[in-house]
């Protein structure tokens, strides 16, 4: 009788989405939502993971207030601290419209 063993490159991963809610000033949540500031600097003590969701919220800081204006973006690149003059603790996060392709999709013409 012949054994069959999985190859090392297979594996089965289970969808892990996390979401966070971050606030912005209102200046970098209005370039956030026009797109002109793709990314955004953040402390790192959730552990932030590409494919995590990011609910955005308007903040005023002069009021403590929200506006009420919300954003939906994912990470879609995450740059830890520690190098390229980002402080240990912190990141650089790439900021997507669309969510992340499962794991193993990459053709999207099944979809």
């Amino acid at each position: 009788m012949q054994h069959y063993t999985a190859s090392p490159q297979s594996f089965v991963t289970t969808a892990r989405t996390r979401t966070h809610e971050l606030q912005l000033w209102t200046p970098c949540f209005t370039a956030v939502a026009a797109g002109t500031k793709p990314f955004d600097v953040r402390e790192n003590d959730p552990d932030f993971q590409v494919g995590d969701a990011l609910l955005i919220r308007e903040y005023d800081p002069d009021t403590s207030t929200y506006s009420g204006r919300t954003l939906l973006r994912w990470v879609s690149y995450v740059m830890p601290g520690g190098a390229f003059g980002v402080e240990e603790g912190w990141c650089v996060l790439g900021l997507g419209n669309v969510a992340p392709l499962p794991a193993g999709i990459t053709d999207t013409r099944l979809w």
